[in-house]
């Protein structure tokens, strides 16, 4: 499509203004097409950024090495620039919007100069969908592009429900690297250096502005940027939530199905539970999404989720046929892979994959690598948050209802971190705002391999949004039980913690995890039915030792450990909470939270 072809006046005008400013060589207005799509990766191969893999084992997948220096998210280049920092709250970077826009339109200055500017118009959800949000992402990147095309629904049908006069995020993107005239990239990832990158969020403006790299979640600006931080505040002003969240269906041996959403951060198991292969007979788990939900409420007065996403932006490392077999099948064809290792026959090959390296192998960087077992020290072929771009159609566990328009009504919301102690495996919320409470405090124990903290303490992580909400994040908190507020309390989602991650005092896992983890859905499940035996204590309600079905090799003594009630560390988890985490937030916290530690403290005992 051409630019005078856009029947929306407001943004054929704000294209035509980015023209003007990033002087590209040519515009184009994506249409979502097949042809399109293997066009920019045709642009991608002919130019040295991508490796067609082997046909007959991975066809239509290719391979992308990026630059070093542009491998994951940028966080201390992550900014929301609210109005004023106070609406930015503690954990999030601020810069002055007017001081950032100046210097962000200097950097756009033709940065454009021999690329062509690629217009996305993309829905984050099912086209036409009322929980959906359209944005349109201006980009020089054909790598962009072709990702966009698996991780939204973008083109010409995103134009028709956006009409004449819709509302979009405007979303702003440049690698940052212009090309003098007849010059190319020579296979060189295009990127600007660290100091150079902004990946800035305007809150009040509904703006979304890139620059300066080409990777992920930096550079696909539909995935977070969109979808969690600009969503989060656009959900807080319409009353409804945008979560870093999974969404499964569980069906038990009767035909009955829940749906359960659930906020990890990251390192705990988000995408293994999404695409969960139950080991309990007769159990089934489906997949509707495998890390954001929106969630707004329906006419009935229950929560409905969408899956915003069309697509899996999945870690490969760790993810393996044992791990994850439905992630494993679903990129065996139509896949983008980013920084993993190439095998001699063009096949992918990461750490833990499951099997050792089949020989010589180029590692992520480009070079020649041989799998050194007795080297400890060695560098791993794969880039440690090397990724996989896959469509979730292509998932074998992919729920029926996973495009519904209308969402699926929400049944139970789970929270976790990694602690190897103190929590228990399972345990659930008394009411909504004690949920809440829950959700504030998630954390993970830092390891001996996290050098920026001490060993043994927790790194918190409010919901597994502290990288992703838009605004303060106290006053999130507030929205959160604003929501409890908006319909009766038997309509709500059940609120649970779980914590797959508990070890004895020697470092062993009491709880084998991965399809075992079914278990503990059947007993959510049953909690939600009315079903599971529980008794209350003085975190919340737990299962009877008995209410959770055993896996091969956890004895009654390990149950009954996964599921005590550890006074002493609850005693010094409140203490950590009161002293450390909580301030932060100073008076934007909710008092509802600060009285339900002094509660949990009191139930405690002295």
């Amino acid at each position: 499509m051409t630019l005078n072809e856009l029947k929306h006046q407001g943004l054929k005008k704000w294209v035509e203004e980015a023209v003007a400013l990033m002087k590209p060589k040519a515009v184009y207005v994506c249409d979502g097409s097949q042809e399109e799509y293997d066009r920019m990766i045709d642009i991608c191969v002919k130019g040295g950024l991508a490796t067609p893999l082997n046909s007959a084992k991975r066809p239509g997948c290719y391979l992308f090495r990026s630059d070093p220096s542009d491998v994951a998210r940028v966080e201390n280049r992550t900014y929301i620039a609210s109005k004023t920092q106070e609406e930015a709250g503690p954990t999030n970077n601020w810069i002055n919007p007017v001081e950032l826009k100046k210097t962000m339109t200097e950097l756009y200055t033709g940065c454009m100069q021999g690329r062509t500017m690629y217009v996305i118009p993309f829905s984050m959800g099912p086209v036409g969908s009322n929980i959906a949000k359209i944005g349109v992402e201006i980009t020089d990147s054909e790598y962009v592009v072709a990702n966009m095309h698996i991780m939204t629904r973008v083109g010409k049908k995103v134009l028709d429900v956006l009409g004449t006069n819709g509302e979009y995020v405007p979303c702003l993107h440049s690698v940052g690297k212009p090309l003098a005239e007849g010059e190319s990239d020579n296979g060189k990832w295009p990127c600007a250096p660290l100091d150079k990158k902004y990946i800035s969020h305007f809150p009040e403006t509904r703006e979304i502005w890139s620059y300066g790299s080409g990777y992920g979640g930096n550079a696909l600006l539909g995935k977070k940027c969109l979808a969690l931080r600009i969503a989060s505040v656009i959900a807080r002003d319409e009353g409804w939530l945008a979560e870093h969240m999974l969404i499964l269906k569980i069906t038990n041996p009767q035909g009955v199905s829940k749906v359960v959403c659930a906020a990890f951060p990251s390192a705990c198991g988000k995408t293994n539970l999404a695409m969960l292969v139950p080991t309990l007979p007769g159990w089934k788990v489906e997949t509707i999404g495998d890390d954001i939900a929106w969630m707004k409420f329906g006419p009935d007065g229950r929560l409905y989720a969408i899956n915003p996403e069309a697509g899996f932006f999945g870690v490969a490392p760790g993810t393996n046929m044992d791990s994850n077999p439905n992630a494993m099948r679903s990129i065996e064809k139509n896949t983008i892979f980013t920084n993993v290792a190439l095998t001699e026959d063009k096949d992918v090959w990461w750490e833990q994959i499951g099997y050792d390296a089949p020989g010589k192998l180029i590692d992520w960087k480009g070079n020649e690598w041989i799998q050194d077992k007795a080297n400890k020290a060695q560098e791993p072929a794969a880039h440690p948050n090397s990724r996989f771009t896959a469509p979730a159609r292509q998932c074998p566990a992919i729920a029926p209802e996973w495009e519904d328009p209308k969402g699926v009504p929400v049944d139970a919301i789970l929270f976790g971190g990694r602690r190897p102690s103190t929590i228990p495996l399972v345990h659930q919320a008394t009411d909504w705002v004690h949920g809440v409470f829950m959700g504030s405090i998630v954390g993970s124990e830092i390891t001996a391999a996290a050098l920026d903290l001490k060993a043994g303490t927790i790194r918190r992580d409010p919901f597994a949004m502290l990288p992703f909400c838009g605004y303060n994040m106290g006053d999130y908190f507030q929205h959160w039980i604003n929501i409890g507020k908006k319909t009766s309390a038997d309509k709500l989602p059940k609120i649970f913690f779980v914590n797959w991650f508990r070890k004895t005092k020697d470092g062993k896992w009491l709880w084998p995890g991965y399809g075992e983890n079914s278990r503990v859905l059947a007993w959510i499940f049953d909690r939600c039915a009315g079903t599971g035996k529980a008794v209350e204590t003085p975190i919340g309600y737990m299962p009877t030792v008995d209410a959770i079905e055993r896996p091969a090799g956890v004895s009654e003594a390990d149950m009954k450990e996964l599921l005590a009630v550890d006074i002493e560390g609850w005693k010094k988890e409140i203490a950590d909470i009161r002293e450390n985490h909580y301030p932060k937030f100073g008076n934007r916290l909710p008092k509802e939270l600060m009285n339900e530690l002094d509660a949990i403290e009191k139930r405690l005992g002295k």
